[in-house]
């Protein structure tokens, strides 16, 4: 054969051809190469020959019916072939990352415990016949969705911009929360009598506009500037909640944070006078999220967890129809 001048060394041949070339090299026949890809033994042929008049070089040796590589198709297949072994390996990772690894989920941490964290019960019992794998992670850091490591993340406010697709889940309220037994030597009936229990904090130092304290708490209800005042701050609004739980003192908390507490009775609404948060929840996600098994029904099931919520929180879902009725699956209703 004379060498072709029409091929540059640089300019790689149809992958159909090589394709076709590594197959019939790898399993030894034209028809089984042709089975392998679905398509017919001509084809296959076809794209042989193709490749061989493209290199000017003879890959295989024709014995009768059958074919064997020649010193120039070995050496061509030893480097092809692991080209393909990796093309195929690639593949296989990619299949294992979409339907084992499951659905990773970044979250604040206080969202994580005390709001997501607290209706994961419910969608897993949605799903109890399939059982999807979910790993719920609770930080305050951003993580990067384009990496493959995190699917989703729910951000509040400003947050949210570090992300490509996002949508807004709820406006959250707060609202005075306490233990049952702290009211107890004496109940409750004006905002005077509330500011005067212990009052606990949260100091939101990542919020872009800070939520309302108690100043502001105590500027809605009436009262004068500085009637109130929290000795004790947290800079987590979980861990102020778990405070109040002990009964330490009276928490300014996001209703979402705190909804499950007041169904159960642990915590109570001693003056249910309520201020919105100055930013939203969103709900962040990698596009590469929605095509794993159960992610494009996550993604819609926590939206709708996030309109109801935005529906408790807000009043208009009064919380003794909640207590009347067990929580539900998050919905629109």
């Amino acid at each position: 054969m004379r060498l072709s001048t029409a091929f540059a060394p640089q300019q790689l041949p149809p992958l159909r051809a090589l394709q076709a070339f590594e197959a019939v090299a790898r399993s030894g026949s034209v028809m089984a190469a042709a089975q392998e890809l679905g398509v017919s033994a001509g084809a296959i042929s076809q794209q042989v020959r193709k490749l061989e008049e493209l290199l000017d070089l003879r890959l295989f040796e024709r014995r009768g019916k059958g074919m064997e590589l020649s010193t120039w198709g070995r050496l061509y297949h030893k480097e092809l072939g692991s080209a393909f072994d990796r093309l195929r390996s690639a593949q296989q990772s990619l299949w294992r990352l979409r339907t084992e690894s499951g659905l990773t989920v970044s979250c604040l941490s206080s969202v994580a415990s005390k709001w997501l964290g607290t209706l994961l019960f419910d969608w897993q019992a949605m799903h109890a016949g399939s059982r999807p794998k979910l790993r719920l992670v609770g930080t305050e850091h951003e993580p990067d969705l384009q990496s493959g490591e995190t699917d989703f993340r729910i951000s509040y406010g400003q947050q949210s911009r570090h992300h490509a697709h996002h949508a807004e889940l709820f406006t959250d309220w707060v609202v005075p929360a306490c233990a049952p037994e702290l009211l107890a030597p004496c109940p409750v009936r004006t905002p005077e009598q509330l500011l005067a229990l212990p009052l606990i904090g949260i100091a939101w130092e990542s919020a872009h506009l800070p939520p309302p304290n108690w100043a502001d708490w105590a500027r809605s209800a009436g009262m004068h500037e500085g009637a109130a005042d929290s000795a004790l701050a947290f800079s987590l609004s979980g861990a102020a909640i778990d405070a109040a739980l002990a009964g330490r003192g009276l928490v300014l908390a996001p209703m979402a944070m705190i909804t499950a507490d007041l169904i159960e009775g642990r915590l109570v609404l001693p003056f249910d006078h309520r201020l919105q948060l100055p930013q939203p929840y969103f709900l962040a996600w990698d596009r590469a999220a929605l095509n794993k098994p159960f992610g494009h029904e996550f993604q819609q099931w926590v939206l709708a967890a996030g309109r109801r919520q935005a529906r408790i929180s807000s009043g208009e879902i009064a919380l003794n129809r909640l207590k009347a009725n067990a929580p539900g699956r998050p919905a629109d209703q």
